[in-house]
């Protein structure tokens, strides 16, 4: 009879450590509340009184004209920059008035996914995966860190091989997936995405698309999205904040967004390109809900 491997007893022993020390989940209305936020670099102002509410279990789309900050405020957020004023709380917690060390607890609550996917050239995908949870939870074995990392790529719909491949050796879709299994590393309540469909083709991006909206209804997440994808705000987002005059103007649902008079919210939510989204997504919706109807109609026992 084989004996049991000491590693192993150490693994568990290790995570029910960190599962101990995990903070219950957050079950207030807004992960991320964000009163009176100024951003500026140098005599230019980037952000003055800006007022945002995320609900939690949302995806919200954030979208704004070039110049206006949409990067600038998430990584405001995720304490990248610092604010020259107002209040940003994360879970409760304000984090523009924490010590370093106070916010620790609140940043293994989030993952990020950057533009391109930010992955680190020089290290396999799972070894991507594999970065936060070491530093984090440097005590993990790396039989333990292989194993959650391969789990990670799988979840994001990347085959389990995909983990001993570098990103150079990836399409462009899958080096998306591969930084969105690096963000879901630490089993975050929240996810921050950076224009996650850019560059990628309107199959993928749709499929990319499908993933995350799966994703935040099993997991539980709350999203913090931005994206000048119509087709993408159409299709998954809950609501969308709108970037403009150095403040959000305005933040609700597309029909809500529709019924404001703001000129960029008309030119962009009213042109073509927003009236062919969101006829394709409406086609979408038909045939989903077809496809619905047919398979309670159908007998029970009857073969698919």
């Amino acid at each position: 009879m084989a004996e049991d491997d000491p590693q192993n007893d150490s693994d568990e022993a290790l995570l029910d450590e960190a599962h101990d020390d995990i903070p219950e989940r957050f079950t207030g209305d807004h992960p991320i509340s964000i009163r009176g936020l100024k951003n500026c670099f140098g005599e230019q102002t980037i952000h003055e009184d800006l007022d945002l509410d995320v609900n939690r279990g949302e995806i919200l789309g954030v979208v704004g004209g070039s110049g206006t900050g949409k990067s600038v405020l998430m990584r405001s957020i995720i304490g990248l920059q610092i604010p020259d004023d107002g209040t940003i709380e994360v879970f409760g917690n304000d984090i523009t008035a924490a010590e370093p060390d106070e916010v620790i607890g609140v940043r293994n609550r989030w993952g990020v996914l950057f533009q391109g996917g930010a992955l680190f050239s020089t290290l396999t995908v799972g070894e991507n995966v594999q970065v936060p949870l070491k530093q984090y939870y440097p005590e993990l074995s790396q039989k333990l860190l292989n194993e959650i990392s391969r789990y990670k790529v799988v979840m994001t719909g990347l085959p389990e091989e995909a983990a001993a491949k570098f990103p150079n050796e990836l399409s462009g879709g899958m080096r998306k997936r591969a930084g969105l299994a690096r963000a879901l590393a630490l089993d975050p309540e929240l996810l921050f995405l950076d224009e996650p469909t850019a560059g990628l083709d309107p199959i993928g991006a749709a499929k990319f698309d499908e993933l995350l909206r799966e994703l935040t209804d099993t997991l539980g997440l709350t999203v913090f999205l931005i994206t000048h994808d119509l087709d993408t705000l159409y299709a998954i987002c809950d609501r969308v904040a709108v970037l403009a005059d150095k403040h959000v103007v305005a933040v609700g649902t597309i029909p809500e967004l529709l019924e404001t008079e703001h000129p960029w919210i008309q030119e962009y939510f009213n042109g073509p390109r927003s009236r062919a989204a969101a006829a394709t997504n409406e086609r979408q919706s038909d045939a989903a809900a077809e496809g619905s109807g047919k398979a309670l109609d159908k007998p029970q026992g009857a073969q698919a």
